[in-house]
């Protein structure tokens, strides 16, 4: 149990820093590198796989990657560029924050219902999965938002 409430906290942890990060982001004009590189860097979590408790089943990785797309629909929707001073800024969304705080809660009763059935290493691999697969798409569908602006300024 002690591993599933450093984890949460670590979640709870992570939330604040990607929503200080997205206010801050809002007032400095996109790049496609900062949209790019996220997901990038995340990716080296899935190193934790070559750890034989990480591992996660067939399923799981089905449903992980499902939620996962899923909750990236809701990031998509609130992720929207607008041209200031001839330069492409992210606008900020009201709903954005509580979304992500929803999606967190979402999660941690997630995985403290899991936690019973399912071992803490295998769960630690399933959220990775799930949030590498809410990412993605995410990031795709604003590199995609962003060029397109981009194209039409240029």
């Amino acid at each position: 149990m002690n591993y599933v409430m450093a984890s949460t906290i670590g979640a709870v942890g992570m939330a604040i820093f990607v929503t200080a990060v997205r206010v801050k982001a809002a007032k400095k004009p996109a790049s496609a590198k900062k949209i790019i590189l996220p997901p990038i860097f995340m990716s080296t979590g899935a190193l934790m796989f070559i750890f034989p408790m990480f591992r996660v089943h067939f399923l799981q990785i089905l449903e992980a990657i499902t939620v996962g797309m899923l909750f990236s629909i809701l990031l998509i929707k609130t992720s929207q560029f607008e041209v200031r001073d001839r330069e492409i800024f992210l606008k900020r969304s009201k709903a954005f924050i509580f979304i992500l705080i929803g999606l967190l809660v979402v999660r941690v009763i997630a995985k403290l219902v899991l936690s019973s059935t399912i071992d803490v290493g295998e769960l630690s691999g399933m959220f990775w999965i799930l949030a590498f697969a809410m990412i993605v798409p995410w990031r795709i569908a604003m590199y995609r938002q962003f060029k397109k602006l981009h194209n039409e300024l240029h």
